[in-house]
């Protein structure tokens, strides 16, 4: 992984704005409606491409596919893996409990749910989960990439994006009744045995594997809503253990971990500090954490790195542009939390500037115009070269 050797490096979190026709066809093809599979693959043909001349025009450092060829950051799983099926619906997060009007508010802005994936009413664990053995659907999207990086000059890096266990398992829950698991430890334990293929996969083509694993702080205010922080820390540990799991034997400088509270543009009062989480967070054998602190709820965080500093060896990727309005962050304001976060860390080649969160974790639930999204990661690359001017001289 690299390093901000003579200047800050910029990347971004993972998905990015699909284009429109794209989304309704990844949506058609998760709710098992009639698509034509031939313009579905070539639209995720040019959705990638579009995502990688985006970066790339953005200038920035450290890119991926977009993941363009998924309908949600975490829910791609379910067409890659059996043993899910049936449908739950997952607890309401606090937000929508303590401001009903908010949540009314969010209702008329994502629309109509027959054009929306799948995100509070997914699929459960019904059975036991195996990953396809073939892995042709992580070879699919690895391939397509590829091909698109081809036609571009190579960045200074490359990564891929891939759900954690506890993601997918906070996600997709246990059903009950399910036969091959009497606990959810049992499962979140299972998913990451299978979840080792997609990762390995990824580390021998060469990039690097970003796990996205919001459940580490967002959970606390959606299926821990009502329970004691300890419960919900003793479940964080259990993730960190999954993780450590699934990673053996992929060096610790191949991962970067992604850690939020959730990307909706809420009201986050009740949102875990971040103080209580970094001490079980540096148990994973990562190489970098990826966390938001460019929003109103937790910039001001960023010192927490000061009082519990990272690990030698881990590199900090702080969110400093929010992707969950449509205000452009001026490069002067990037630069400001970029410094504040190279303070923080006490070392300026240790790191890397990033994004909050993706700006389409879920096809069709955009929050911020696509032109305005790429206009702010320009404004990431601008404020990183600002900072870098003030750190380097």
């Amino acid at each position: 992984m690299k390093q901000s050797i003579d200047r800050i490096l910029t990347t971004h979190t993972g998905s990015l704005p699909r284009p429109r026709s794209l989304s309704q066809l990844l949506v058609q093809r998760e709710k098992r409606a009639p698509f034509d599979a031939a313009t579905l693959e070539r639209e995720i043909a040019a959705g990638i491409a579009a995502a990688v001349k985006g970066q790339i025009d953005a200038g920035l450092d450290i890119v991926n596919d977009g993941e363009a060829p998924r309908v949600g950051f975490s829910t791609y799983i379910i067409e890659r893996m059996t043993g899910f099926g049936g449908e739950q619906r997952r607890k309401v997060a606090l937000d929508m409990q303590r401001f009903p009007g908010y949540a009314e508010h969010m209702a008329r802005q994502i629309g109509v749910a027959d054009d929306l994936a799948r995100v509070w009413d997914t699929a459960e664990a019904q059975d036991a989960v195996y990953y396809e053995d073939s892995l042709s659907g992580v070879t699919a999207e690895l391939d397509a990439f590829e091909t698109c990086l081809a036609t571009h000059p190579a960045p200074a890096e490359t990564f891929i994006t891939a759900a954690s266990p506890g993601v997918v398992t906070t996600t997709m829950l246990r059903a009950e009744n399910n036969p091959a698991y009497a606990t959810d430890r049992e499962y979140v334990l299972a998913v990451a045995t299978q979840m080792k293929k997609e990762y390995d996969a990824i580390i021998a083509r060469g990039h690097l594997l970003q796990l996205d694993a919001p459940d580490l702080a967002m959970e606390r205010v959606i299926m821990y809503g009502d329970a004691p922080l300890g419960d919900f820390l003793d479940r964080v540990s259990l993730h960190i253990e999954a993780i450590n799991l699934a990673l053996a034997d992929i060096p610790p400088e191949k991962v970067r971990l992604h850690v939020c509270w959730g990307n909706w543009q809420g009201p986050h009062q009740d949102d875990v500090p971040v103080a209580e989480l970094l001490p079980i967070l540096y148990q994973a054998r990562v190489g970098a954490l990826s966390i938001p602190l460019g929003n109103p709820r937790h910039e001001h965080e960023t010192v927490a790195f000061k009082h519990n500093p990272l690990p030698e060896h881990m590199l900090l990727l702080p969110g400093v542009i929010d992707v969950t309005t449509n205000y452009l962050e001026h490069p002067e304001v990037v630069a400001n939390r970029i410094c504040a976060s190279v303070e923080a860390v006490g070392d300026r080649e240790r790191v890397i500037a990033g994004t909050d969160c993706g700006f389409g974790t879920f096809a069709s639930y955009e929050f911020v115009a696509p032109d305005v999204a790429w206009a702010k990661l320009g404004s990431l690359a601008e404020g990183a070269a600002t900072a870098s001017k003030r750190l380097w001289g």
